[in-house]
């Protein structure tokens, strides 16, 4: 097994890896990274992207993007005082997308030069032109405008990659160790993953746009013991949510003082009860209802979904057809507003342009608790046309288009999916528990199911507490609920206020096939459900 000493003693190797992708990078002709420090594309990426959509027009196409991506990704995972785990990847290629007769075409290079990126651009107009055999229908795309300069960087202050290994896994190791502090404790998990996207973007209309993008993410996972052996209990992996920050966020949230409270939440497990099955009111924090958000509104929400077209892989939902239940489906009371975004400071799918080139603008899913928007492309905002116009509403995309890298081609991926805090009264997650006289709090994510519809659903937590007479009076173990979509959301009878309002997500939200992931933030404050079937998961029939 490796010692933290024979890890920090061993990191030139590490160090050596991580700068040969650079180096990679550097033999394709491209500097690294690929934007200059002022977030603008490198000109010599300015010159691959006209290079590309040049001959995708001479090709034939009528409609082109190219880009160019640079990804890197850090994972560094520990076990009490052991490394487990350290890998950086590096990758970096260029992708091009054309449109010839209405029919979608594309290929991707790892060839950064002029000739490299032309000959995909030729390779993406022929398969445009051999796909149209198999269309269903004609690809239009709504309008947007053009950004012929544009540039945007997510809202990190220290990028991960300026951090040594060294330090990241000190940090890991002193959080693990104080969590072995406290009693039954035996076994402590703890992660590290980064994500920087370096994002070149430049279409035929006349856009050029810079992008870069962090992600971070800190998990840790405790395991109890009881003393005769007999119980085991866990609380993580997810005890810090996702966020679009850098190394600052890792730092703010001090595992290693929070370590000894979350083991702590894991020992009391051990002796708590067992929920009795039955109806309960639920008061659910965000770390545990942003899951249930993503499930149960972003999923069956996204457009594709809704019109079929992810039936063999994600399913399909059941808000649908979009005729019958766009602004007539009740997904909730009146006080229920569900908004969609990519502009939420911190989030994850936060961004100032998609994969599009379109510049995203909020918009209501769910309005007044009626079901009122999907999430749309600009391929698809042109499906909802007729709806659009009849509600005086303009043809535009959500801009919610995404690729992981540069070798997937973009399609439709969810934004930043939220409930809007209620704007009467600043209610905090105290006020929601002295106002139930029976009811227990969910918190943090857990083991979950839900039907190919996303209609039927069962959700458990991390870490759950009784609530009687208004007060927190003990831990519960065992405990589920289970919903029917729309009924679930029609019981909503408090929601809190702005300063409860807190983000959770995931770096990996599956989708397509060939299948991608999305890192896609939810936000709320807590809420309360009232009268919700919960069941006890520990019972055996």
């Amino acid at each position: 097994m490796t010692t933290r000493r024979d890890f920090l003693a061993s990191t030139g190797l590490a160090a050596s890896a991580i700068a040969l992708a650079g180096r990679r990078a550097n033999a394709a002709g491209i500097r690294s990274p690929i934007l200059t420090p002022d977030t603008e594309p490198d000109p010599a990426v300015k010159v691959l992207l006209l290079e590309a959509l040049t001959a995708a027009k001479l090709a034939g196409a009528s409609w082109a993007d190219a880009r160019v991506q640079r990804a890197r990704r850090q994972n560094l995972g520990t076990r009490e005082q052991q490394v487990t785990n350290v890998s950086d990847t590096d990758t970096i290629g260029c992708g091009v997308r054309v449109l010839v007769d209405g029919t979608w075409g594309f290929s991707a290079t790892r060839a950064l030069t002029k000739e490299g990126v032309a000959r995909a651009a030729k390779q993406a107009v022929a398969l445009a032109k051999a796909n149209r055999v198999a269309r269903d229908r004609q690809v239009k795309l709504a309008p947007t405008e053009s950004h012929p300069s544009a540039t945007w960087k997510s809202s990190y202050t220290i990028d991960p990659w300026s951090i040594p290994v060294e330090e990241k896994v000190d940090l890991l190791l002193r959080a693990n160790a104080a969590a072995l502090k406290v009693k039954n404790i035996r076994f402590v998990n703890s992660n590290l993953s980064f994500v920087k996207e370096e994002r070149s973007y430049a279409n035929s209309e006349g856009s050029m746009i810079a992008q870069d993008v962090v992600r971070s993410w800190v998990t840790m996972s405790f395991t109890a013991i009881s003393d005769d052996r007999t119980e085991v209990a866990t609380r993580g992996p997810e005890v810090v949510q996702p966020m679009g920050r850098g190394w600052e966020y890792v730092l703010e949230n001090d595992i290693v003082a929070n370590a000894p409270i979350w083991a702590e939440q894991a020992r009391e497990k051990l002796t708590a009860r067992p929920v009795e099955v039955g109806k309960w009111d639920l008061i659910i924090h965000p770390s545990q209802l942003f899951l249930t958000i993503h499930e149960s509104i972003g999923h069956p929400t996204e457009l594709d979904r809704a019109m079929g077209y992810e039936a063999n892989y994600a399913g399909t939902s059941f808000i649908a057809p979009p005729d019958d239940v766009l602004g007539k489906l009740r997904l909730g009371p009146d006080h229920l507003t569900i908004r969609g975004d990519r502009s939420q400071p911190n989030a994850l799918a936060t961004i100032g342009y998609d994969d599009d080139g379109v510049k995203p603008q909020d918009f209501d899913i769910v309005k007044n608790g009626i079901f009122w928007d999907y999430q749309t492309t600009r391929e698809q905002a042109e499906w909802l046309r007729p709806w659009y116009e009849k509600n005086g509403m303009p043809v535009r995309s959500h801009g919610c288009s995404y690729a992981q890298s540069w070798s997937d081609v973009a399609f439709q991926r969810m934004p930043n999916v939220s409930i809007v805090p209620d704007q009467r009264v600043d209610r905090s997650m105290d006020d929601i528990i002295a106002a139930t006289d029976k009811g227990i709090v969910f918190i943090g994510r857990s083991s979950y199911s839900i039907d190919q519809q996303r209609y039927n659903a069962q959700f458990g937590a991390q870490v759950c507490y009784e609530v009687k007479g208004g007060k927190i009076v003990g831990q519960l173990r065992d405990v589920a609920y289970v919903m029917r979509t729309p009924d679930f959301w029609n019981s909503i009878d408090l929601i809190g206020g702005k300063s409860s309002y807190e983000l959770g997500g995931t770096f990996n939200d599956g989708k397509g096939q060939p299948g991608q992931s999305n890192a896609v933030s939810h936000g709320c404050p807590p809420c309360r459900f009232k009268n919700i079937n919960v069941l006890n998961t520990g019972r055996t029939l």
